[in-house]
């Protein structure tokens, strides 16, 4: 009868220490329980948050369109060669203003493999982005910027 008494008191006694999630463990009791990992966040904030887009090497044109309720900026890209996609107008001011300047990246996502060069005209990229009259209130010109080069319009 000792024998089962002792038998199961000391399963019951191991079992309870097996238990990592439960406070079921008598040496953990009096310990203090606090955030055990810290997570740290890069400076920069990580790479997947991060725009990994590349400017297009050349801004072939660049136009300011009348719309209703503000204006849309037209433009045209050279990228290298062939392939080239994801483009978008990207605002490095948060769409405000510097001086009265409004300026625009042109972002392209570059070609996940190797691909020909190709004549001018199949490696034309268009991009729109639409400005709202709100945020044109103390605008007067738009620039948009390549690698090479940046196109400017007087906003009327």
């Amino acid at each position: 009868m000792r024998i089962r008494i002792l038998a199961v008191s000391a399963m019951c006694l191991g079992l309870t220490a097996c238990g990592g999630g439960t406070n079921l463990n008598p040496l953990s009791w009096f310990q203090r329980s606090g955030p055990k990992d810290v997570a740290l966040i890069p400076e920069g904030g990580f790479l997947d948050a991060q725009d990994q887009r590349l400017l297009v090497s050349d801004v072939a044109e660049m136009q300011v369109l009348q719309a209703s309720g503000g204006v849309i900026i037209r433009a045209k890209g050279l990228p290298p060669r062939l392939g080239y996609w994801d483009a978008e107008l990207v605002s490095n001011s948060l769409d405000t203003p510097e001086k009265g300047v409004l300026t625009y990246e042109f972002r392209i996502s570059e070609p996940p493999y190797h691909t020909n060069t190709g004549r001018t005209k199949q490696r034309e990229v268009f991009v729109g982005h639409f400005v709202s009259n709100a945020k044109l209130r103390n605008v007067t010109s738009i620039r948009v910027l390549g690698t090479k080069n940046s196109r400017s319009s007087r906003v009327k």
